[in-house]
């Protein structure tokens, strides 16, 4: 049961764009949306009068995206912008991030559930270091596709070698960070050009459109290509004369597929048992498969509440030494002998960071040893200790039950993001976590 598509009626392509301060951006999703039809009358009004007060003859399309008040007034992104639209061939859901530096934070959430990133380069200044750091990201979350929108090709007289250049460089940034699909498209977002409709400027050009490519684009995966994940949410005892015997445990369905009279092994305690039953939208069915949600019932009476994981082998392993990757997203920095909490899908455990490893350099991809501490947007790997057990997927393998966030336990303010195992293919750690004495903390 495959859900990939390509390009179909039904199919759902979440995808985010990300690039450099003045790059265009915010123009280029506003062109995406009005030149598919996806802006209504009102909304295209309200900018064209907008754009009438700021002296412009023609609508700024980027106003369709800045929606903060200080977007508009700095002509820049600073929150994570959603937007959904379609076409006839595919249903979207953008994620439009902000290209300052300080909000690197935002393209992670926004990034964090997306199939494909657009990266967008100015054809006037190429790759910058803020294009390394997005490319980084992109792969560090595992992003399947990449697509390379080198912008304001109109300023730089369509030149086919400007463009050729680019490309090269960055496709091989993104080959040594272990992106295998990158695809580049020059564009001006201003103009019209290759966004939609195809450009009569750059007859040198024989790839398809951005539109086209986000349509055709392979998207979802086949729910029987990965083991079955089902972190338990909350427990259903209705203790009812009707529903006497009835325990289930809901939640939704990380990733797999579930089918009644698998076995199961029930984590961290290790118990074992076969689904005995699945509900779902008060019927029962014999199988399930990610995202649904469902509620589970087991052929043992185990002990098991939320934050317990329900999993199909090949099970991974409980742990409380947790080896991760992670990007720091707080302006406080995260030093080695923090006390955070760490949430694992439905789990939250106290954990002790023991060791920072290494800070990541992106421009060179280096690891910088003896780092202390990491500071906003420092993408780095390190070693905690959690108090409880945790069963993680490495983030490779999962990005549902590998992936986790560090939380200060004083105010509830998110401080880490956090992928379980190596970066990136080509960065790699050497040794062990010591077995050093626990902290009453864990």
């Amino acid at each position: 049961m495959s859900t990939t598509q390509t390009g179909t009626a039904t199919s759902l392509l979440r995808f985010a764009t990300a690039g450099s301060v003045d790059d265009g951006k915010s123009t280029l999703v506003g062109r995406l949306l009005h030149d598919s039809k996806s802006v209504l009358a009102d909304q295209l009004e309200a900018v064209e009068h907008a754009s009438r007060r700021r002296g412009q003859e023609a609508p700024d399309l980027a106003l369709l995206t800045d929606g903060l008040r200080a977007e508009r007034e700095q002509g820049i992104t600073i929150d994570v912008a959603y937007r959904y639209f379609a076409t006839a061939r595919r249903r979207f859901i953008l994620a439009d991030t902000p290209g300052h530096v300080q909000y690197t934070r935002n393209m992670v959430t926004g990034a964090s559930t997306a199939e494909l990133a657009v990266v967008l380069v100015d054809a006037r200044n190429g790759v910058v270091e803020q294009t390394r750091r997005h490319a980084a990201v992109a792969a560090l979350l595992r992003v399947p596709h990449v697509v390379l929108a080198v912008n304001k090709m109109d300023l730089v007289d369509y030149a086919e070698p400007v463009f050729a250049a680019i490309a090269e460089e960055f496709t091989a940034y993104a080959a040594s960070l272990g992106v295998k699909d990158v695809v580049a498209v020059p564009i001006s977002a201003l103009a019209g050009d290759n966004v939609v409709e195809p450009s009569a400027h750059m007859d040198w050009y024989g790839g398809p459109t951005l539109l086209e490519h986000l349509e055709t684009v392979p998207v979802g995966t086949d729910p029987g290509a990965e083991p079955a994940r089902f972190p338990v949410q909350y427990v259903i005892r209705p203790q009812s004369e009707e529903f006497h015997d009835y325990r289930g445990y809901a939640g939704q369905l990380a990733s797999g597929v579930l089918r009644v009279g698998d076995p199961v092994t029930v984590l961290p305690s290790g118990h074992t048992s076969t689904v005995a039953a699945i509900d779902a939208l008060g019927e029962s069915t014999e199988i399930a498969w990610a995202p649904q949600s469902v509620t589970v019932r087991l052929a043992d009476d185990l002990d098991i509440s939320r934050g317990d994981l329900i999993a199909a082998a090949p099970a991974p392993v409980p742990t409380k030494d947790v080896r991760a990757t992670v990007c720091h997203l707080n302006e406080r920095p995260l030093h080695v002998g923090a006390k955070v909490l760490l949430k694992h899908t439905t789990r939250t455990v106290r954990a002790l960071v023991k060791e920072i490893d290494y800070r990541i350099d992106i421009d060179t991809l280096e690891r910088r040893s003896g780092a202390e501490g990491l500071n906003v947007n420092d993408i780095g790997h390190l070693v905690l200790r959690t108090a409880e057990p945790l069963a993680l997927d490495d983030y490779t393998d999962n990005r549902r039950t590998g992936s986790f966030v560090l939380i200060d336990p004083s105010d509830g303010t998110t401080l880490t993001a956090g992928m379980a195992g190596e970066a990136f293919d080509t960065v790699s750690t050497n040794g062990a976590p010591d077995a050093s004495e626990e902290e009453d903390w864990v």
